[in-house]
């Protein structure tokens, strides 16, 4: 046992550290990203050392149940691409150029309909996808606007990352936590519309709060030229995205894998976007861009830090952490605590782990503790970089844009949102869910 943690709890202290100080390590000129790097080195070192069995290893891969990190990570790539395809439409681009012509010269209306488009859009897409397209533009807008962007860029972040529990398919947490615990698609959003609620007007209230004074002054803001890139295969993409989420609606009802759902969509998208193509003897632009833009890097991550969970799982680690937690005022204590194992092994490992904890507790009590961890798993995103992949990139964009939002200021404005909001949150769910057990 004590090797199995020693080896896994290094691994997640040099991601972390890796991404504070080296987000990337360069062997020649190919640049690859520590947060993956390390946890895969933990993963193979556990392996090495005949910590992680493969039968048991392989046996997990392949097992035909709802959590098998396969199907997982079929499902959140397969909606991301969904995502992707229709900002390389201009769609995104499109929508936040509109917002910003239509609040005019007003910052406090430009801050306000940017967060109320980014929340809309997260709660039916991906927040990560969202958070890399609306990023740039927020810089750019802003740059030549001559106006302070950290309002905006938080706001942006902070609605990504809390509305994005309001759907299943908002967070690969969300759907990793609920497939655990078999919850439908229906069922998780009647029980977190409220925590979602909640948690949005706690953060919204606090942006205003902490930003409200810079947003008094009036602009004349520079617009760029944002269009529709193809009107056809965009309608094609929304036609492809609002089946999606109708098929995931029912899927408790009709017994459709939530994964078949989403992968059959993103297939469907390519096959119908490649026969437009060849009919109008174009060249694949915006499929070659889903394929650049994917998320392939999660891959490695996932895979590795399920390895590392399985191995403390089958060594007794996950036991004994399971019960330090107890199984008294479950909401509260798995919502805090996942909301700073967040910050410590990044949100989705901890719910890999959280799900063995989970298992152990008494049955009346899981379905509690896999929500109140999903809100942690959202929202601890807001606290540090560390919090999710969705920090990691958005503070890679920034550092291109060269715009200053250090660590630091990460970090205190932060805390300052999170904590009410993640407090807000577990209060929604004690209402929805009738206790905090």
């Amino acid at each position: 046992m004590l090797i199995t943690a020693v080896i896994g709890t290094v691994s997640c202290f040099a991601m972390v550290i890796g991404v504070f100080f080296k987000p990337k390590l360069f062997f020649g000129k190919i640049g690859v990203d520590t947060y993956w790097l390390f946890p895969l080195m933990g993963a193979l070192t556990l392996i090495a050392a005949g910590k992680c069995k493969i039968s048991s290893l392989v046996s997990s891969l392949t097992a035909d149940t709802a959590i098998n990190p396969v199907k997982i990570l079929i499902l959140f790539i397969s909606v991301t691409v969904l995502s992707i395809y229709l900002d390389e439409t201009g769609f995104f681009g499109f929508l936040a150029e509109k917002t910003l012509r239509f609040a005019k010269a007003s910052q406090i209306k430009m801050f306000v309909y940017l967060y109320i488009i980014i929340s809309l859009l997260t709660v039916f897409t991906s927040n990560d996808i969202i958070i890399l397209t609306f990023t740039p533009f927020i810089c750019y807008f802003t740059k030549n606007a001559g106006i302070n962007p950290v309002p905006y860029l938080t706001a942006e972040f902070v609605a990504a990352n809390t509305w994005s529990m309001a759907l299943i398919i908002g967070n690969p947490t969300n759907i990793y936590l609920a497939s655990f615990c078999e919850i439908s698609f229906f069922s998780y959003l009647k029980t977190m519309l409220l925590p979602a609620l909640f948690a949005g007007a706690a953060s919204f209230t606090m942006l205003l709060i902490l930003f409200g004074k810079k947003l008094s002054q009036p602009v004349k803001p520079v617009y760029r030229d944002a269009h529709i890139k193809d009107k056809a295969l965009l309608s094609v993409g929304l036609i492809h995205l609002c089946a999606c989420t109708l098929l995931l609606a029912v899927s408790s009802y009709t017994g459709w894998n939530m994964w078949v759902i989403t992968f059959v969509s993103a297939v469907s998208l390519f096959v119908f976007t490649l026969i437009f193509n060849i009919i109008r003897k174009e060249k694949p632009h915006i499929l070659v861009g889903c394929i650049k833009r994917a998320p392939w890097q999660l891959i490695p991550f996932v895979l590795s830090m399920f390895v590392i969970v399985l191995t403390f799982y089958e060594n007794g680690v996950s036991r004994l952490l399971s019960d330090l937690l107890g199984t008294k005022y479950i909401v509260l204590k798995y919502g805090f605590s996942s909301f700073l194992a967040s910050n410590v092994i990044n949100n989705i490992p901890m719910s890999v782990l959280f799900c063995s904890f989970i298992g152990a507790l008494p049955e009346t009590a899981r379905v509690s503790a896999a929500y109140a961890a999903v809100i942690g798993s959202n929202i601890g995103a807001v606290l540090t970089p560390v919090g999710a992949l969705a920090g990691i990139m958005w503070s890679s964009v920034l550092k291109n844009q060269e715009v200053k939002f250090g660590r630091l200021d990460f970090i205190k404005y932060g805390a300052l949102i999170s904590l009410p909001a993640l407090l807000a949150a577990l209060v929604g769910l004690v209402i929805a869910f009738g206790g905090w057990l």
